[in-house]
Parts: C-alpha cells; structure tokens; sequence
C-alpha cells in the first residue's frame, strides 16, 4: 500500500493517522479536512470555551514523527476506484479511511449552531448579561449551553419539544430527574418550532419567543451527503454501514467516528454511536482492518455531560435492557445513578456525580457478568460487588 487518504480534520481523523503509523504503515499519507484549523477537541467547544475558561481546543499531535500531508480546508466531493474527487481536485488512493463525522442538523431561518471553534467563539461573544438566548432542543448541547449561558447572564429560553430535558436520549422518566436543575432558564417542554425568524422564535399555537441569539441544537446527522452513488452503503439514517472491522463494502476503504456504524456482536445490532470515545478508540481498528489485520470493534459506548455544576456520565445501550433499577444515596448532594437490565445483566448505566457507579458498571458490562438488581439497587454497596 503506498498512500492512504484519510477524509476528517478531527479526532478521527487524527487518530487514524497515529494508529496508521503505530501500527507499522510508512506509507504516503495524507489527512484531508474541510476545516482550515488543525484537528481539535469538540467537546470543551460547547464547555470550557463556551465558558470562557479556555480559547483552543487544538489537539496534540507530533506532526513531523507522523509524515503526513495536511490538506486542510479542503472538501471531499466524490469517490470512485482509488479516487478521492474534492473540491481542489482528485486524490489518488490505495487506502482510505472516512472519518467525516456529523454536521448538526439546522432550521430554516437565522438560528446558529454549534459544531466547530468559529461557531463557539461567535456565541460565546454574543453571550453577555441580558442577551436574549433561545435554544431549540434540551439535548445534551441545549443543556451545555445553557449551563454556559446562565453563568453570563444571559436571559435563556430553551425550547423542546418532547416531554423531559435529555429525552431523545434517556427514556422521559430518567431525563425529568434532571428538569430541576434547570432553574433561572425558561424551559418550554413539549413545545414545537413552527419558525425563526429574525429577533423571535414562533411556536406551534402561535407564541412569539423574542430572541436575540437563538441556538439550534436538535442533534446531528452523518457527513455523508457528498458519497450518495458511490457504491459505499448508507444506512437508513446516513451512517456508513460497516462490519465489525470497519470495513465498508468497498475494497480498502474503511470508516470510523461519528459517520460509521459498525455490526455489534454485543448487542446484536447495527450500532451509530455519535461520542468522543468512540472517535478516540475506533480508529485503531479501521487502521489495523486497512493494514490487513481482523480485530473487531465492539465496545460498550460511554458519553459524558457537564451541566449545571454536575458530572453525568453514560455507558452502554439501554434499549437492549427490559428492567430500570435506581441507586439513590440519601447522604449525597443530588447524585443518583440509573441501571437497565436485561434478565441479569447489566446493560446501560447513567450517573450523575457518582463517577465510580460508572467507572465498574462499564467493566461488568464489558465482561457480561451477571449482576444482582437489589446489590445494584444498594447505594451502600459497590457497584463492581453487584456480580453474582
């Protein structure tokens, strides 16, 4: 193999290139990017930047040991046999890996988004003591950046139109544990968008929500548009559909990140997770598939939130389980921790400030052993000593 294409600017991207190179591949190799900056981190985009702690989320890479061409600002269009078509011209290829990720999905009208630095540095400018904030969606991001929002004062409104904050995500009785940490914004649940229109937000019912600022954070769809009819599969939501190597149907092309989703033997279904841990570890596999090797890629998704002075962390996939089991720690400042079984074995976890709960609820899910609910549902007793 004599040159391999990586398309993604982002962590990804980035890590496929250092596992191409860990692994052994001296190559030509290039790393193609529709962002003109550097790879960086996204998730203290919508944290510690929008807070104002930090101004650069740029990742650590040690590009001469890497060799690799950067070709930043620069747009895949299109893909045929060993080439890579982009807006600056054709990329000839042996390998490729597509690591592309996902763009937030938007609304007609002049709302903003958050997904790249430009955009965190442009809100959080715009965030200033009595600028009117509307957020449509109290998602994870919606959450984030109100957190953010309140703390300079901003006068905030979040808008969602399901039943509980979080619940696109978590089922409506664990996302309306959360509803009361949202005090000192607005929050408008089971209320839809019908419009945005410049200095307002109008509901369905007819309500008019004045905004200054408004923020679209209704989730995210794979970056895939540009590789409709080129033989790779998508599934039904936009995902490259790929085995459990990351592989895609396509010889010597591989996908990982946010654009892929890969056949899970764990949870016996095709899996898209659209979190950091992923981004960070999948690349190993996709790289050691293209360099010919046969490792599988099957983990337990884990995901974090930090949101109103709070730690909440995810792992697992808790459609798969059948029974809810809560841990409440009377002697705590409001953490608590959720678990989903299934028979008896743990599936999914959710905690909020109890970071060990989290920590051995991922090992027991990850090694499959089965648990009993009453030892879990016990906040005096470990979660790791709930194995039967």
């Amino acid at each position: 193999m004599n040159r391999v294409v990586v398309v993604g600017g982002g962590l990804a991207g980035l890590q496929s290139v250092v596992a191409l190179r860990a692994q052994g591949y001296a190559g030509g190799l290039a790393l193609l990017g529709a962002d003109p900056a550097a790879p960086y981190d996204r998730p203290p985009l919508s944290k510690a930047v929008l807070r104002g702690e930090a101004d650069d989320s740029t990742l650590e890479a040690d590009w001469p040991a890497l060799d690799v061409e950067l070709l930043l600002g620069r747009t895949a269009t299109g893909l045929r046999p060993g080439v890579l078509e982009t807006d600056r011209g054709d990329l000839a290829f042996d390998g490729l890996v597509l690591a592309t990720g996902a763009e937030p999905v938007r609304l007609p009208g002049p709302g903003t988004v958050l997904r790249t630095h430009d955009d965190a540095l442009a809100l959080r400018a715009r965030l200033r003591p009595g600028t009117r904030l509307v957020i449509v969606g109290a998602g994870w991001i919606g959450a984030e950046v109100a957190t953010a929002a309140v703390h300079a004062g901003a006068e905030v409104t979040v808008v969602e139109a399901l039943a509980a904050p979080l619940a696109g995500a978590l089922p409506v009785e664990v996302g309306a544990r959360t509803a009361p940490w949202w005090a000192g914004v607005d929050l408008r649940l089971g209320a839809v968008v019908d419009a945005v229109e410049p200095g307002a937000v109008h509901l369905v019912g007819g309500e008019r929500v004045p905004a200054d600022v408004v923020l679209v954070g209704i989730g995210a769809r794979p970056a895939t548009a540009w590789l409709a009819g080129t033989g790779v599969t998508l599934t039904p939501g936009g995902a490259v559909a790929v085995d459990g190597g990351l592989r895609t149907g396509l010889p010597g092309v591989v996908a990982a990140g946010d654009c892929a989703a890969w056949e899970s033997a764990r949870y016996r279904q095709r899996m898209h997770v659209e979190h950091w841990d992923n981004a960070l570890h999948a690349p190993a596999v996709a790289a050691a598939s293209l360099l010919g090797g046969d490792e599988r890629y099957d983990p337990v998704p884990y995901f974090w939130s930090e949101q109103w002075g709070r730690m909440v962390q995810y792992a697992g996939h808790h459609p798969a389980g059948d029974r809810l089991v809560w841990r409440e720690p009377e002697d705590t400042d409001g953490a608590w921790a959720a678990f989903w079984l299934a028979g008896d074995r743990l599936v999914a976890a959710v905690t909020v400030d109890r970071p060990r709960d989290l920590v051995q609820a991922r090992r027991l899910m990850a090694a499959g052993r089965p648990v009993d609910a009453d030892l879990l549902a016990d906040p005096g007793v470990a979660v790791k000593a709930a194995a039967t």
